[in-house]
Formats: C-alpha cells, structure tokens, sequence
C-alpha cells in the first residue's frame, strides 16, 4: 500500500510538472521536447529529486509512447504513398547511411574502440529518432507538407533498416559468427516483409474488421491491435516502432480519420512520458566528461543529416524551402540510438556515456533545427545574393573617374 501511494504521489508528481513546463513552452514558442528531457534529468538517477517507485510504470508507459506516436504517423499515409515514398527513396537511404553511419565509425575506431565499437557507434549516429520527429512534426503543423513523406520515406528506411543490424550487431556483440545468427536475420526479414504485404494488400479488410460506430470500442481495438502487432514484432526481432507504424497505414477512410481524433490525447500523454523517461535513464554526472566529443560528433552528424534530407527532397522534386525543412527534421537522435548503445554496453563499457551525451544534444537540438533550419538557409542565402560583387568593389573603373 505505501508503495502504490508513493507511486500515485510521484506519477502526480511528474504530469503535472509536465503539464506546466508544457504550457511554459507554448508560451516560449517553442517545442515542449527540450523541457520533457530536462525534467526527466531532474528527476532520474544522480538528479536533484530521483523517482524510485514510478520508475517502472513510466518505462512502460514510454514504449507505449513510442509505439503510438508512429501510429499516427501511419494513419496519416495511405499504402499507396509509403509504397511510392519508398520506390522513390531508396537511393535517398543509401545517402543516409554512408553519410551519417560514416562519422560514427570513424570516431569509434580513433577512439580505438575496434570494429565492434565502431559498428555500435555508426548505429547510434546513423538512426534518427522517429518518436521525437514524429512529435516535432505534429508539434508544427507540417504532417500536410509536401516534404513530410520525404522525410517519413526515409525513417521508414532507417526502420526497417534496423531489422538487419540489430540481429547483425548482437551476433557480432555476441562474438559468434554470422551464420550462427542468420536465422534470427531470417525471421526479422521474413516478418517485416510479411507485415507490409498484409498492409498493403489487405488494409481495406483490416480497416472493416476493426470499424465500429462506437468510439470506445473502436478506441479498444485499434490500440489493441497495435499494442499487439507491436508486441508481436518486438519478439521476431523487428522493432515494434515498425509494427505501429504498418497498422496505421493498414488503416484507411472514416476508421482512420476517427482513430487520429481519439488517440490525440492519449498519444500526446504517453509521448511526453516517452521523453521523460529518456531524461531519467541519463546520469547527468556521466555527461560533462564527454561532452566536447559528444559535441562535435553531434555537429557533424547534424549536418550530415541536413544534407540527407536537403538530397531527399530535392529527388523528389520538392522546392528550396521544403528542401532544408526535410533537413531539419530528421537531425533529431532518440530511442533507437539509446537501445544500440545499451546492447554494446557491455562489451564496450566506454560507448554509455558518450552515445548518452550525443543523443540528448541532438534530442535537444532536433526540434530547433525542424523549426529554424528552412529559415536560416534562407536568410543566408538572401545576404549572398544581395551582397555586393567583387567587381563593384575592388579593381572597376568608373566611367566619370576614367580620365582623372
């Protein structure tokens, strides 16, 4: 009994904090993720207030979070635009990867962490996080705009990219050879496949058999459902961030639109529990000593990123603006970058705290640079064009001066 009261003190506790340092942002302007993540500091292991009992139910409810915030991102698509996002992005995900997998592994073997390092930090630098763009995303209204499925082409990319490196990644941890771990690799394929064909073909039947005119019961199987998937995913080896994600688009018409309206709030609680229990798996005392290199592999992999997006847009023929917007969007690091550094933890003890610092600059930066990335570049790029040429200010002759 003392436990559960400690508990409903400290949950109380948190989402009423959220709830104000929330409204606090709003009133900035500014994205409430940064906030979230800062609250989650103060409150995790090593910060002014450390949450004991909660810690448990938030972890929880932070999956969830996850899991839901790429459910609407799904329910936004139709199977037809993921299929033609995907056709046209895949050179866009072979630029993703060299260039921001690159900087990764290069660090880690500098840092002379080997191979096995250097594979575990080009994953943590390589993958953006899709709960925080999603929720940035949202945030600014942009799920309309003409580069958003740019951008969601390529996490879906990335996403179904990690249903081959985390099996690979922990084989190779493992210190066993690849074949030993080639039918976990066969399984995670074979269901992330199968997953998207019943999505795709059949999301018509799956949307009739889950419609109801009852909204509580609509509300109970839809997020049943996608608990399950996601579940289901999860333990064949594919992220359940994937799972989520193909039951919205197997989602279509009134069930989707009617879906979106009654999981707003509840995405929106879980999403900034998300946040916070990423604050809370951070030690603040582990940052400041890797801080100028986590620094300046962040500034680099964000640029990298910019670039990624910048190129993706522009493939898909999206104008200057959408262009450095789809950059913006995708700098942000999260939950994947967490997960890979936590499973090569053990055999390279050095990557925690480093891959902590990285991710919370990025995860703190990523929704500065979705808002002001498409206006800097502008603003840049207009002083370079207004500025005055080298021939009007060095080595011309002005007719009227000519004879002096």
């Amino acid at each position: 009994m003392h436990d559960t009261t400690t508990m409903l003190i400290e949950l109380g506790a948190v989402v009423l904090g959220l709830g104000l340092v929330g409204r606090l942002a709003g009133r900035l302007g500014l994205s409430p993720i940064p906030l979230y993540l800062l609250a989650g500091l103060a409150f995790g292991h090593g910060g002014l207030l450390p949450l004991s009992t909660s810690e448990g139910f938030i972890e929880v409810g932070a999956e969830i979070g996850v899991i839901l915030l790429l459910l609407m991102l799904g329910l936004e698509y139709s199977p037809t635009e993921l299929v033609d996002s995907l056709r046209t992005q895949y050179p866009s995900g072979v630029v993703d990867i060299v260039l921001n997998a690159t900087p990764g592994a290069v660090v880690g073997l500098l840092l002379g962490w080997g191979p096995v390092g250097a594979l575990a930090l080009a994953g943590v630098t390589y993958i953006s996080s899709s709960g925080v763009i999603a929720k940035v995303l949202t945030d600014l209204n942009r799920l309309g705009n003409r580069e958003t499925p740019v951008v969601l082409g390529i996490l879906v990319i990335e996403d179904l990219a990690m249903a081959v490196y985390l099996p690979v990644l922990s084989t190779v941890l493992a210190g066993v050879g690849l074949a030993n771990g080639s039918v976990t690799l066969a399984i995670a394929l074979a269901t992330a496949g199968a997953a998207l064909f019943l999505a795709l073909r059949h999301g018509r039947l799956i949307s009739r058999a889950v419609s109801s005119d009852n909204p509580e019961m609509l509300l109970l199987v839809v997020l049943g459902l996608t608990l399950l998937v996601a579940g289901v995913a999860q333990q064949l080896q594919v992220s359940a961030a994937v799972g989520a994600f193909l039951v919205g688009i197997a989602l279509s018409g009134e069930v989707a639109h009617t879906s979106r309206r009654l999981l707003t709030p509840l995405r929106d609680l879980f999403a900034a529990v998300f946040f916070v229990f990423f604050g809370l798996s951070t030690d603040p005392g582990a940052i400041p000593p890797v801080l100028l290199p986590a620094l300046a592999l962040a500034l680099v992999t964000a640029g990298t990123k910019i670039v990624t997006g910048w190129y993706a847009a522009r493939r898909a023929g999206i104008g200057p603006k959408g262009r450095w917007r789809a950059g913006g969007a995708l700098v942000a690091r999260g939950e994947f970058s967490i997960v890979i550094a936590g499973l090569a933890s053990a055999t390279e003890p050095r990557i925690a705290p480093i891959a902590t610092a990285y991710v919370l600059i990025l995860v703190i930066l990523g929704p500065f640079a979705t808002r002001w990335t498409e206006p800097v570049a502008r603003r840049l790029l207009e002083r370079r064009a207004s500025g005055p040429r080298s021939s009007d200010v060095v080595g011309e002759v002005r007719p009227a001066e000519s004879g002096a």
